[in-house]
């Protein structure tokens, strides 16, 4: 008997250490390019401010915050090149690794950002990180570092999504993670609008973890994640007016993964469909039975070849509900707002991502599945 929570299948089976060594991908995106960080970048980071208000964004003083990029972008160059904990100097105890990535943006865009544009002409205008990543358990932190004249753009809506679609791809496509989560102080309303748009949940509060000095008080920090089977690599863009760019890493994976995972919940709607069908059938058998009549119905042949034409029409509707989704999932930017209103006026009609969910227990369901309908975000850990 499966327990709650219990994983069965391939990814029980999948190895819990790391690599060795990681080649990180460059990943594209509408308003951004990433590129592996290296250790020149980090006097860009200066340049562009980007520990300006530390405290408000991520909760930590600037040159702490400073500190911890410097250690992070080091790990992820030490990963990169194969070295362990004992040979980069920066390894941590737990072998837990990080991948840092540049944010690049056109410095023809962007006037103010000459001054950090790289020999290729795009501007360094920050950097994103997956910290913490936790072979053993298949998690990882995810943040973003931008300098200080480029927040409230919109690059961390381009970057996220897809920096996430490449850590929930399985290997080696990805670094098969089960589970990303992120930390945000409970002033920093912004970041958890953009976190919340992302799927992501509050799941619990450090109480007065820490120190707002602005206001000279503490704060509560509040934690946030999202599971592998809750996020949906297009809707997640599509929540953004930002499309999918399928070259990217672990884009056809979970793309792939997603239309399987469709087809098979499909389809077994589709059966459940015909078994009631069926049930409904044998009620009637019955009740004719009991005038007479039941014996002709048992007779006749003609009843089979109903049901075997019923059983049809299931898997060709389950078909061509799969293949609906798949062009859905392709359609322009501005398709969440209308999916928005639909969701209001035929909520039973959207599909939930992407496995079966009767397979394990979550604690949610899959973020689009409740945009305008409602969701009360008063969970413990958040304040209004």
């Amino acid at each position: 008997m499966v327990q709650a929570n219990e994983v069965t299948g391939p990814e029980s089976e999948q190895t819990r250490e790391l690599p060795e060594r990681l080649i990180i991908p460059e990943i594209k995106g509408e308003m951004v390019h990433l590129r592996p960080a290296g250790l020149d970048d980090l006097a860009y980071m200066d340049q562009l401010e980007a520990f300006y208000n530390a405290s408000g964004i991520t909760g930590k003083g600037p040159q702490a915050e400073r500190a911890v990029v410097h250690t992070w972008v080091r790990r992820s160059v030490a990963w990169s090149w194969g070295q362990t904990a004992g040979e980069s100097g920066v390894g941590d105890p737990e072998s837990r690794r990080t991948v840092a990535w540049a944010m690049l943006a056109s410095s023809e865009a962007n006037d103010d950002a000459a001054d950090s544009a790289d020999t290729d002409g795009d501007a360094i205008i920050g950097m994103i990180f997956l910290i913490d990543i936790d072979g053993w358990a298949r998690s990882a932190r995810i943040q973003v570092v931008l300098g200080k004249n480029y927040r409230g753009r919109g690059y961390s809506r381009d970057a996220m999504p897809r920096v996430m679609t490449y850590g929930f791809a399985p290997e080696p496509a990805g670094l098969g993670l089960h589970r990303i989560w992120v930390s945000v102080p409970e002033k920093n309303t912004r970041s958890t609008s953009v976190y919340q748009s992302l799927g992501f949940v509050p799941q619990g509060t450090s109480r007065d973890a820490l120190w707002d000095a602005e206001n000279g008080k503490y704060q509560d920090l509040i934690v946030m994640d999202t599971l592998v089977d809750e996020y949906d690599p297009i809707q997640s863009l599509d929540a953004f007016g930002m499309h999918v760019i399928e070259d990217n890493p672990g884009v056809r994976e979970a793309l792939s993964a997603k239309e399987h995972s469709l087809a098979l919940r499909l389809n077994g709607e589709g059966l459940r469909g015909a078994h009631a069908n069926g049930a409904h059938a044998d009620a009637d058998r019955k009740g004719k039975k009991s005038s007479g009549q039941g014996s002709a119905d048992r007779s006749d042949p003609r009843s089979s070849s109903a049901h075997d034409a019923d059983d049809a029409l299931s898997e060709a509707a389950a078909s061509e509900a799969v293949a609906r989704l798949q062009r859905a999932g392709q359609e322009a930017a501005g398709r969440a707002d209308t999916e928005n209103s639909s969701q209001e006026e035929h909520p039973d009609d959207q599909a939930d991502w992407p496995y079966n969910q009767s397979s394990r227990k979550t604690s949610k369901r899959a973020w689009w599945r409740n945009i305008g309908r409602g969701r009360s975000r008063t969970d413990e850990g958040q304040k209004d």
